[in-house]
């Protein structure tokens, strides 16, 4: 049966706030190298960057119906995730919805399909991470699940679940786990600024590393 939800539990935004301040990287290696989708799903600029709580949809290849009703019922700083079968040639999203999103103060767009009307986008500013870019266009057929747990990039992220993207990948991190890796991530910091402090003092990498 599908499952058309539009009410789920959201992370603190506070943390969710704190959670931004580390790159993508810096949180799937303090997670113990978990959470990082597919390198496939690219931004379209590399200046893009996004943090917020993930608004799931899963959409049939070259359909964004789907996305369409997602965009209408998300909430100011919640990202659009959208698993639609990681399908490269469709431009399932371009400049005409993401201004609906901006207008509903959106934080993002992840997707593992195509968009198109890049340039705009860029000159838009809203943060989109896609699998590709397509100039196909797309039909507005088939319903399917919403704010349930999807698969994208060879990871599930589940409605709530906080991602995390840069201009070097997406990470997903779960809700109940972000106090722990804000923790681990600051750790992680921590330590690789102990690292640079000792070269710059003239230590070497063997030494430093314990190799």
């Amino acid at each position: 049966m599908i499952r058309v939800n539009t009410a789920f539990d959201r992370p603190d935004p506070a943390l969710v706030d704190r959670l931004a301040a580390y790159s993508a990287a810096t949180i799937h290696e303090a997670q113990g190298r978990l959470g990082a989708l597919a390198s496939a799903i690219k931004p379209v600029d590399p200046e893009m960057s996004l943090c917020g709580p993930a608004f799931t949809v899963r959409c049939a290849p070259r359909d964004n119906i789907m996305l369409q009703v997602a965009i209408a019922h998300a909430r100011p700083g919640d990202v659009i995730v959208v698993s639609a079968g990681d399908y490269a040639e469709a431009g399932s999203f371009g400049d005409v919805l993401a201004n609906a999103c901006v207008a509903k103060g959106l934080g993002g767009l992840i997707t593992d399909t195509g968009v198109r009307d890049t340039r705009e986008l860029r000159a838009l500013g809203f943060p989109v991470f896609s699998r590709s870019v397509s100039i196909k266009g797309t039909v507005k057929e088939t319903v399917g699940p919403m704010a349930e747990p999807v698969l994208i990039g060879g990871e599930l992220v589940r409605p709530g679940d906080v991602v995390r993207a840069d201009a070097d990948g997406v990470v997903v991190v779960r809700r109940e786990d972000l106090a722990d890796v804000l923790r681990k991530s600051q750790e992680r910091i921590d330590a690789e600024e102990a690292y640079i402090a000792s070269y710059r003092a003239g230590k070497s990498v063997i030494e430093v590393s314990g190799l």
